[in-house]
């Protein structure tokens, strides 16, 4: 059983709590109301708004990706080349690769798209073949499966699992090979 001490304690703990937590929610119905953040695309994040969104995102990936089946298969010579002519049509412009900048509608979005260089450093396959089918809110970064087949979706990710060993003369080599079209959505074989 508390004490009459003990109980004025908590109860003043409880209610600094809820005062904070209350003086919190109006400042940011303030902000919201008042449109004091700056949203353009021109405008960078404050590095707190950046570290929350990174971790939120890493924890999301991680719980949504958990139960998806990576192909024993996967990188495959015939499928990183498939992986290369998608990523070509559709990634380089925002992602860049080895020794290719990204173009500049890609450099203009906020936040800016990461290169996927290291992105086999940041992420695990199965995560990276999420990212790329479901895309991600507020990024800029569709959702692919939407526009490519579950095939092409994979040969992708094959590709940037490989291009971290990847010179910028491979990389060249490798989206410059003329592929056949990606497959439609419907899931036909590349």
């Amino acid at each position: 059983m508390l004490s009459n001490r003990a109980r004025l304690i908590v109860k003043t703990m409880v209610l600094t709590l809820l005062g904070a937590g209350l003086i919190g929610a109006v400042i940011g119905l303030i902000v919201l109301r008042g449109g004091f953040y700056n949203i353009a695309a021109t405008a960078q994040h404050y590095p707190l708004i950046y570290t929350v969104f990174e971790e939120g995102l890493q924890y999301s990936v991680q719980n949504h990706a958990r139960d998806i089946v990576v192909p024993e298969s996967l990188g495959a010579p015939e499928q990183v080349l498939r992986g290369a002519a998608v990523y070509k049509a559709n990634c380089i412009q925002c992602h860049g690769g080895p020794g290719v900048a990204p173009l500049k509608q890609g450099m203009s979005m906020q936040p800016v798209p990461g290169p996927l260089v290291d992105a086999d450093v940041n992420w695990e396959t199965r995560e990276l073949y999420w990212i790329t089918r479901n895309g991600i809110k507020m990024s800029g970064m569709p959702a692919w499966e939407y526009h490519l087949s579950d095939n092409d979706i994979w040969a992708v990710v094959a590709f940037v699992s490989a291009m971290p060993n990847m010179t910028p003369e491979d990389f060249r080599r490798m989206t410059s090979h003329q592929v056949a079209a990606p497959a439609a959505r419907q899931g036909e074989e590349p």
